[in-house]
Order: C-alpha cells, then sequence, then structure tokens
C-alpha cells in the first residue's frame, strides 16, 4: 500500500514564549486522496467558505464553529484517515547543551519520533512537510536523510519523498492544523488574566469525546485513529 502523510508543527519555535509544542501528521491510502480532498471542499462549501480559504486553528471562532466540528466528526468518521503527535508539554526544559545539539537538532529527533510509528516497511509513503520559512527544503532533505537511515531504507524504498508544501495547496494539511493547534491548546499554559476562546475549549471537548482521550497523555502504541507521545525530557 502507498501512503500519503501531511505533516506540521504548532509552537515549534524555542523561544517563543509558548511551554508546550506539538508535531504531528494526518495520513491516508494515495488512492483515497482525492475522494478525501473533495469531501473537505464540500464542507467548506456547505458553510459558504471558498475552497481556496484556509481552516486553521488561530481561526476557530464562534461564528464558524460549526464548520471545524464538522470537519473534526468527519476525521473521525472517516476510516482512511488517521493522526499520530508528538506532544512536548515543556519547551522551558529542554536542555540542548546536556545532549550536545542544537534545537534543530532535536527538532529532527522529534519528527522522526512522530513519523516512525507510522512507517510500516512492507508499505510505501510520500511525507509532505508544511513550509515554514526560507530553509524548509533544506530541512526535508535532513528529515529525509534520519528516516531513511534510521530504518535501513538506503534505497528509499518506504519512504519515496519528503517534500515542503503549502498549506493550501491541499485541504487534507487543514486538518492538521486544526488537530495539532488544539492538541497544543488543551496542553499550555496560560496566565491567569488570559481569556480563552470558548469556540476552541468547544472544539477541544469535541475532539476528546469523539476520541476518549483527555489530550495530554500517551496513547497505546498501536492507536491508529488519535495517537500520541506525550515526550519528556531526561
Amino acid at each position: 500500500m502507498e501512503y500519503n502523510i501531511y505533516c506540521d508543527e504548532s509552537c515549534h519555535l524555542e523561544n517563543d514564549g509558548i511551554n508546550s509544542m506539538v508535531i504531528g501528521a494526518v495520513w491516508c491510502p494515495k488512492d483515497k486522496l482525492k475522494e478525501i480532498n473533495d469531501r473537505i471542499s464540500k464542507i467548506k462549501e456547505k458553510y459558504r467558505v471558498l475552497k481556496q480559504s484556509e481552516l486553521k486553528w488561530v481561526k476557530v471562532a464562534p461564528v464558524k464553529l460549526d464548520l471545524y466540528k464538522e470537519i473534526v466528526n468527519y476525521f473521525f468518521d472517516c476510516s482512511d484517515l488517521h493522526f499520530r503527535c508528538v506532544i512536548v508539554p515543556d519547551k522551558n526544559k529542554l536542555d540542548h547543551k546536556k545532549f550536545e545539539q542544537t534545537h534543530d537538532d532535536w527538532y529532527y529527533k522529534m519528527y522522526f519520533e512522530m513519523l516512525k510509528v507510522i512507517f510500516n516497511p512492507q508499505d510505501k509513503y510520500n511525507v509532505y512537510v508544511d513550509i515554514k520559512d526560507s530553509h524548509s527544503y533544506e530541512k526535508t532533505t535532513n528529515l529525509k536523510k534520519i528516516c531513511n537511515n534510521s530504518m535501513y531504507d538506503f534505497s528509499g524504498n518506504v519512504v519515496k519523498k519528503i517534500q515542503p508544501i503549502r498549506s493550501h495547496e491541499t485541504q487534507i494539511m487543514q486538518i492538521v492544523d486544526i488537530l495539532i493547534g488544539a492538541i497544543c491548546y488543551a496542553n499550555r499554559d496560560f496566565d491567569e488574566n488570559f481569556k480563552n476562546s470558548t469556540a476552541k475549549l468547544e472544539l477541544i471537548r469535541l475532539i476528546k469525546e469523539r476520541s476518549n482521550y483527555q489530550l495530554n497523555k500517551t496513547t497505546l502504541y498501536r492507536e491508529d485513529k488519535l495517537n500520541m507521545l506525550l515526550w519528556s525530557a531526561r
């Protein structure tokens, strides 16, 4: 079987003042991608949202809450869609100097930690990563080398490619943004004066209800719908 994996990260910068970080991915069989993208476009159309408009966690608000709920429910109802993420609950505890690494080195390790559970040596994978900056192509090249070497996949038979794309180029990438945004938000420490978004909290409640998880703990290793690893620095 050949799969497409779509990856993104939330609050990944080292000194952004936010404690939590999430790296996540949604994957599906390659031959189901068009059907999934079309379905997401139809949901947008139902709520009078243009196909080209991006659905993003930062845009979740009461006026479009029903749209986002329907997208989340579609993810849970579609047997072809799967999600995996690594949650870093407190970036302040990272000690890169101790492990003789940069933040980028650690970032690649976390990406592989997230992806390795998805990979099956009997299948083939095309990995797409959301473009963040001008270094995205260099990062994906390094990530592919790490994945290939770690899996002894030197010929690229399992991980065929890791390619940066822009999130608006494919509808499925927007599901990733919503799920990782919700999980990161659920693990954040807010100041006592911070005013939480009621719409975002409502969407988080829906994800908890549909998944039967609290979004702040590691799931079973074989969980294939909403798979989470709560990573801790040692």
